[in-house]
């Protein structure tokens, strides 16, 4: 009998999953105001829960409250780049570096800095196939999606190669009902030679949040839409799918996105975490590949190939 699994896999927002070395890392806003829990996996499936891998305390920030909103540690994402570990973090609306031996931590700073000074969210590592690593991610003022450089230090960014890469606003998905604008959760894919700017658009808290994606030839731009976004978005029973991100099968062969969605349809928090299969399959007019994300599914689907 062919193994299945359902949506949500567990418990999480903002969700990012590192393969390395034959198995999964599950990193997420999770911990609020303590740092972040990680999960390991062998499937995708089952997911075991192995601690903090970043504690308040062992890096720049701390927990700060506004109008009811606390604005602590959300959105990790870790990358395996030159022996070590390197986690991109938020809290305090600004973006941090911390590092670790090993994928489940404990990712720490030596020397406890921001990488600029601006306000910003949702950090996100693309190493380029020369090598070079660049920092996608959101302006908080603006609530658009811009790029910048990192220095070879991985510790602080080039800001003479800070970019507006993409910005809200030409489609009604990308609207709240308040007619506010936001993207945000960016992701990079390169396909071809082309790279894939995924991204959240709408709002979190809506039950249309969604996702799209724009393709350019350069990372840090010019960015143009795919006029068919949203390529995932709620359904009937599966609501606020957003802020995700992409994996593969341990053979390379399979795409795989892993997202949040609301924890009901009359509850937003907590967000669970939910994983499905994506592709990148043929224009009809031999135009760039289209990204697919075949989701979200609610139902039982047969467990990714590992």
């Amino acid at each position: 009998m062919n193994k299945t699994y359902q949506n949500p896999v567990c418990a999480g927002a903002d969700p990012y999953i590192l393969l390395y070395d034959g198995t999964y890392y599950l990193y997420a806003t999770n911990a609020l105001t303590e740092g972040y829990k990680v999960f390991r996996s062998d499937d995708l499936v089952f997911w075991e829960d192995c601690g903090f891998c970043l504690k308040l305390g062992d890096v720049k920030g701390e927990i700060k409250e506004e109008n009811g909103r606390i604005f602590g540690f959300w959105a990790p994402e870790v990358i395996h780049y030159h022996g070590k570990f390197y986690m991109i973090y938020t809290v305090n609306i600004h973006l941090g570096v911390a590092v670790s031996d090993s994928p489940l931590g404990p990712f720490v700073q030596q020397e406890k800095k921001w990488i600029f000074e601006k306000n910003a969210i949702d950090g996100h590592f693309f190493v380029d196939d020369d090598d070079t690593v660049y920092l996608i991610y959101r302006c908080r003022k603006t609530n658009r999606i811009a790029g910048v450089k990192m220095n070879p230090d991985m510790n602080s960014v080039d800001e003479s190669t800070d970019t507006l890469l993409l910005s809200p606003g030409e489609f009604p998905w990308e609207h709240t009902v308040e007619n506010q604008m936001t993207a945000e959760g960016p992701f990079l894919l390169k396909h071809k030679d082309k790279y894939y700017l995924s991204y959240s658009a709408n709002d979190y808290r809506n039950v249309d949040y969604a996702v799209g994606y724009a393709v350019s030839d350069h990372p840090l731009g010019e960015y143009k839409k795919y006029e068919g976004n949203p390529i995932l978005c709620r359904s009937d029973r599966v609501y606020g799918t957003g802020h995700h991100s992409f994996t593969t099968s341990k053979d390379g062969k399979q795409l795989v996105c892993v997202y949040h969605c609301h924890h009901s349809a009359e509850k937003i928090d907590p967000r669970m975490t939910c994983i499905d299969r994506a592709e990148f399959v043929p224009a009809l007019n031999d135009g760039e590949d289209i990204l697919v994300i075949h989701g979200p599914t609610s139902e039982p689907v047969p467990v990714i190939n590992p």
